[in-house]
């Protein structure tokens, strides 16, 4: 009987191994993706208008930001940074194992908040404290946040990791484990990069106005001469990019960082930076040229070496985006923005342009002797309502006016 079953059982078939294949995007694929040049694409002009409907409405509301102000314009980086994390939180995101983890993407999210509290709360403390000193109640409670700002933030840390680690599952580690070491890099590249921003923001609203301007430029030059003149590629990571765009919308954005610096709009009394000075070409040209004398804004020389940036490394940040989606093979990493894909696709040159510009900022504008201007932003900045009031009445010693103002300054807050 033994041996009649052994004959009668089916031969085994050799198992077959298949070879894994790449994650880079096939080249059928990348065709169909649109590995064409816009000045041979048919449907370019659809496409085009989609885009400039997209981008009137950003540069508006962008227009709209900047007049309400520094608060404002912080909320706006906020806002950009949820849908930037939200897009990034997307790409390793599997549904069946999402289903099997009930409440792990909440986790994520506490992890983004929790660093949008630390960073930002290391940049705006001070200032909040200070902006508070009319009500009472609202001023002890936000010393009491800045105060314990750091254990706070810890505390919202370690509950996060101690909730990562009672919510593994047996066969999903790996996932989870990937989800988290995937969630602290979205937090470093988007926290990191963002608080530049934001930093800028409260050098002076310029400083941020300028580099992001000049990449909005160039971006939009990049496209109208790739548009009607491009023909050259450029890069493979972004088959779309020509040679003809990227010299056009350097030039185009050069000579806007030179020009586009008028003062005659400023409210305030402008620093140096900004006071014309005139250039005497007179021992340089001929007698019979008209123009010898040539006024010019020191910022404008800063406004050149910045545009310099925004026009030849800056674009790298779109290289490394286009690469970073080819080896996810998506074409965008979102489309909250018609026309353009998602918040990343648009954000990935202002993050590289704005390291550039706080350190180029910090190391060549920023002064470092010491002023009343400074010493006053020092008080401001570093002294409880307590110890301001403790300055003034030592200043009243010296200057017994000042104790009035300090008083009237008391009667103001507690009224």
């Amino acid at each position: 009987m033994q041996r009649e079953n052994n004959s009668a059982a089916p031969p085994l078939t050799p198992r077959l191994r298949y070879r894994r294949r790449s994650n880079e995007i096939p080249s059928e694929a990348s065709k169909e993706n649109g590995d064409r040049l816009l000045v041979n694409d048919r449907n370019k002009y659809k496409s085009m208008l989609i885009r400039a409907y997209s981008t009137v409405w950003m540069i508006g509301g962008f227009v709209l930001a900047i007049y309400l102000g520094h608060l404002c314009i912080w909320a706006t980086v906020v806002i950009i940074q949820i849908f930037m994390a939200k897009e990034l939180f997307s790409l390793l995101r599997k549904t069946h194992e999402d289903t099997r983890l009930p409440g792990f993407r909440l986790l994520n999210w506490h992890f983004f908040f929790t660093a949008m509290l630390f960073v930002y709360g290391r940049i705006l403390n001070q200032r909040l404290v200070n902006t508070v000193t009319s009500d009472r109640v609202l001023y002890k409670l936000v010393s009491y946040l800045n105060k314990y700002h750091m254990v706070i933030c810890y505390s919202l840390y370690i509950t996060g990791f101690m909730w990562f680690i009672l919510t593994l599952k047996k066969k999903m580690y790996k996932y989870q484990f990937g989800q988290y070491a995937w969630t602290h890099m979205i937090l470093i590249v988007v926290f990191t990069q963002s608080a530049f921003t934001v930093a800028n923001i409260f050098e002076g609203i310029f400083w941020f106005l300028l580099p992001a301007s000049l990449i909005v430029i160039n971006d939009i030059a990049a496209y109208i001469f790739g548009f009607f003149f491009g023909k050259t590629p450029l890069i493979k990571l972004s088959p779309k990019k020509t040679w003809e765009g990227f010299i056009g919308a350097s030039v185009a954005t050069m000579i806007s960082a030179f020009l586009d610096l008028s003062t005659g709009w400023l409210h305030c009394d402008p620093g140096p930076l900004f006071k014309p000075e005139v250039m005497d070409f007179s021992g340089w040209l001929p007698q019979w040229f008209p123009w010898k004398e040539v006024t010019v804004l020191p910022v404008q020389w800063h406004a050149l070496c910045i545009g310099l940036f925004a026009s030849i490394i800056a674009p790298f940040g779109g290289f490394f985006a286009s690469g970073f989606k080819r080896a996810f093979k998506i074409k965008d990493f979102g489309d909250s923005i018609p026309g353009h894909g998602g918040m990343t696709d648009r954000m990935d040159c202002q993050m590289v342009m704005a390291v550039f510009a706080y350190i180029y900022h910090q190391s060549f504008i920023a002064t470092q002797s010491v002023s009343f201007d400074m010493i006053l932003d020092q008080i401001l900045m570093n002294l409880s309502f307590e110890e301001q009031l403790a300055l003034y009445y030592k200043l009243g010693q010296v200057k017994p006016r000042a104790v009035a103002v300090a008083h009237a300054y008391v009667v103001f807050v507690q009224g």
